[in-house]
């Protein structure tokens, strides 16, 4: 058996589980046996994108998890990055335009 800890935060609460696992584990399957979806039903584990340490592993059911590691899940995000900078800027370029006028 291993040491392992799930994680998943919400913007107001947060939570880490420690457990034991054993040494040819997945990380999908530590996910499932920490029980945090009775803390957090919302989550879905079968879509949910996971990670190690920040870092995201695109395949959660086939990669083994390490002792020590800790399992991160993801909550999808509420806007696009891509959309966020492009609006941001357009609405700087508009106020610059604006003193420049005024």
């Amino acid at each position: 058996m291993i040491d392992v800890e799930v994680a998943y935060a919400l913007p107001n609460k947060q939570q880490i589980i420690a457990l034991q696992v054993p040494e040819n584990c997945t990380i999908f399957d530590a996910a499932e046996r920490s029980g945090i979806v009775e803390k957090f039903p919302e989550i879905n584990l079968s879509s949910a994108k996971m990670g190690i340490f920040g870092k995201a592993i695109p395949k959660p059911k086939e990669a083994i998890i390490k002792n020590g590691d800790r399992v991160e899940i993801y909550r999808p995000l509420i806007a696009d990055p891509k959309e966020v900078r492009k609006q941001r800027a357009a609405r700087l370029k508009a106020e610059k335009e604006k003193q420049k006028a005024g």
